[in-house]
């Protein structure tokens, strides 16, 4: 889970945008609209970050397709330490 986490989170061009995401889901559970507004981003750009979190088991999410709420897997919040040192090391940046 390690591995995926870096690479997913830092390995793309994508990985500022996703670490935002699975911060503020962890503070938070929302929806894509939600997040979209909360961060400012576009609706289909965060729809795309959920759907490649979702596929690396890093988030889950709840309900039907578009109000579905979002919120890390337990595997992800097992490995929040990693996720922590992962942040650390893009503010150095």
């Amino acid at each position: 889970m390690e591995a995926v986490l870096w690479y997913v989170l830092t390995g793309t061009r994508g990985g500022p945008n996703r670490l935002r995401i699975l911060t503020a889901l962890h503070e938070q559970p929302r929806n894509a609209n939600q997040l979209a507004e909360d961060l400012e981003l576009d609706y289909k750009t965060v729809r795309h970050h959920l759907d490649v979190l979702v596929e690396n088991n890093i988030l889950q999410k709840s309900g039907d397709e578009y109000g579905a709420v979002y919120l890390p897997t337990d595997q992800a919040r097992h490995h929040w330490d990693t996720i922590e040192q992962i942040m650390n090391s893009v503010e150095e940046l």
